[in-house]
């Protein structure tokens, strides 16, 4: 519905399927999206910030399982709300809430499958490329 444009149609069935199971995290996932394509920056946060906290409330349940890889179907969700959570942190000028979110999820799948690390270097850069400093550089 959502690639064919009907966001109305879609907005009304991720609300319905919210409305019998709000830990439904995809379903968060795809109306912070829709919020931050629409510019609801603080909207995208609450969907966002709500799927990674049903994920981060699983997973303490279990005693923090690690790894916890990205490459898992059933753990994508939760990837990709802690993704949009610290994307829309840094748009709302909250860098360290954002590093927080990306220092859990890189503990986790410590491959950072999805480049959190870079994705916020490139926003706080502007696009402006990194320099890396040779590690024989004196401190």
């Amino acid at each position: 519905m959502i690639e064919a444009g009907e966001m109305d149609v879609a907005l009304d069935e991720l609300r319905w399927l919210l409305a019998d199971c709000a830990e439904f995290i995809a379903a968060h996932v795809l109306l912070g999206e829709v919020a931050r394509t629409s510019g609801d920056l603080p909207l995208a946060r609450a969907h966002y910030g709500a799927g990674y906290q049903l994920g981060l409330q699983s997973l303490r349940r279990a005693k923090m399982p690690k790894p916890l890889l990205y490459s898992q179907l059933a753990n994508q969700p939760f990837f990709e709300a802690g993704q949009g959570l610290a994307w829309t942190l840094e748009k709302l000028r909250k860098p360290q809430m954002a590093e927080e979110i990306v220092a859990t999820l890189a503990e986790l799948d410590p491959s950072d499958p999805l480049h959190l690390r870079a994705m916020l270097d490139e926003m706080r850069s502007g696009g402006a490329p990194i320099i890396s400093i040779s590690p024989n550089f004196p401190n």
